[in-house]
Formats: C-alpha cells, sequence, structure tokens
C-alpha cells in the first residue's frame, strides 16, 4: 500500500501550532479542576482545504510521557502522521486512523466548524449523567453565546457526529451538547475559544448544581439577556430572541 505524501510545512505548522494550544489548555483546565481525574481531553482540529483533521488529546495521569502528541489522519481514516508511534515504525501500523473519521460528518455537512473537543468536566458530567438539558443560567457564559441550552445524546444508535448536524439545523447557535453518561463535546471556529468556552460552562454548571440545594436555580432576571449579550457584541442578533414584556 502507498504512503501517504509527506506533509506541507504550513500543516507541520499548524501540527506544532495545535500543541502548543493544547499544552497550554491542558494547564488551563488541569490547574482549574476544569477536567475530571482522568484528564480526557481530546480535539480534532481542520486543517483548511483539504480532508485532514489534527487530533490531539491531553495525555492521561498515569502516563510516563506528559508531552502533547499529535496525529493527522483523513475523514476516512488515512493516517498521514501519527506521534504514538515508536521511531521506525511505518505509518501503516498505526491504528489512530478512528481520531479522523469520528466527527468526519459534522465536518462535512458543518464548515462553519473548525474544531470539535471531547471533554469530561465534572458537573457538565453530572448532567449529562442525569441525561438533563443543560440550561444556561449563569450571566458569565450566557454572555459568550445567544444559545439558551445543551441539549443531551441519549441514542447512540445515532453517530454523534450526525447528532450535532441535527442540533446544529435546529439551532445553529449551540456550541456543545453533552454525552449521555459521559462527558461533553464542543464545537465551534476555533480550537482556544471552544477550551475557554469549557471553562465558563463548566463553571456555570457548577454554580447551577449548587443553586438546586439552595432552593432551586432561578432564570435571568428582566434586561440580563441584553445586558449580557450588548457586552460581546450579540444583542442586535439576540434582541429577535427575548420574549417582550407585557
Amino acid at each position: 500500500m502507498s504512503q501517504p505524501a509527506p506533509l506541507s510545512e504550513a500543516l507541520l505548522h499548524q501540527v506544532e501550532q495545535t500543541k502548543r494550544d493544547t499544552a497550554k489548555i491542558f494547564k488551563v483546565l488541569k490547574d482549574t479542576r476544569t477536567l475530571t481525574a482522568t484528564n480526557t481531553f481530546q480535539a480534532h482540529v481542520r486543517v483548511p482545504g483539504s480532508d485532514l483533521l489534527i487530533v490531539v488529546a491531553t495525555p492521561g495521569p498515569w502516563d510516563d510521557d506528559q508531552s502533547i502528541r499529535a496525529v493527522v489522519a483523513s475523514y476516512d481514516g488515512v493516517v498521514h502522521l501519527d506521534e504514538y508511534l515508536a521511531p521506525g515504525q511505518p505509518l501503516s501500523a498505526s491504528r489512530q486512523g478512528g481520531g479522523g473519521r469520528r466527527y468526519a460528518a459534522t465536518f462535512r455537512g458543518a464548515p462553519q466548524v473548525n474544531v470539535v473537543i471531547h471533554v469530561h468536566t465534572p458537573y457538565l458530567g453530572g448532567y449529562a449523567a442525569a441525561h438533563r438539558v443543560f440550561p444556561l443560567n449563569y450571566a458569565a457564559a450566557q454572555r459568550v453565546t445567544l444559545a439558551r441550552e445543551l441539549p443531551v445524546y441519549i441514542d447512540r444508535r445515532q453517530p454523534e457526529a450526525e447528532f450535532i448536524l441535527d442540533v446544529l439545523t435546529a439551532n445553529p447557535h449551540t456550541p456543545a451538547v453533552l454525552e449521555a453518561n459521559g462527558g461533553a463535546t464542543f464545537f465551534g471556529p476555533a480550537l482556544l475559544q471552544s477550551a475557554e468556552w469549557i471553562l465558563l460552562f463548566e463553571e456555570g454548571a457548577y454554580f447551577q448544581a449548587l443553586g438546586e440545594n439552595l432552593g432551586g436555580v432561578r432564570p435571568f432576571g428582566e434586561g440580563v439577556l441584553e445586558q449580557q449579550w450588548r457586552m460581546t457584541g450579540l444583542w442586535e442578533q439576540g434582541r429577535t430572541l427575548v420574549a417582550p414584556v407585557r
């Protein structure tokens, strides 16, 4: 079987930048206890103008090598780079093709999505375990998105990548879904932005879980959505989503 063509300098540069960004994300999410103990975080990053993805994952707590390694694979699972292989091993020995296939349908069907991240965090994971839609009732999280909730992916007979497309069709502003009995999957235009939102949304889930034990979480008061969306330039779009006061 023929080997994939050598990677371009531009792609190799993107690989290195993705690894640097992921190392920063790993430190922030770990230091803030946003990640669970298993350090589950896997990002799939689109390579512009191609059917290739850069796939990176954070090392587990038992891994001796705590460095960030990358895989480049096509939507069809053809591996072009595998930094997990031992020196001298051929690409044909790679078992990392699934990283290219996992969210291929999302990348094919949603050109606005440049990154998909699967992550396990404690309180979003709690909502996922309860099969509960996560309503955005934390102002700092609501500020960055016009979505009002995160839906739950429950029926795994439908691939998650296709479920994400259905969610985006229903509401193109949705930035993530909860994976029932698992973690959460975020998607958007940029790796660092989605990672920042993981921290924000997990913080919101934490506060809302506390609120459930203090009489229940309340919806936003009058004017909160306008205030928050004006701070991020979303108000002109968002004003049509706010029910008029009667």
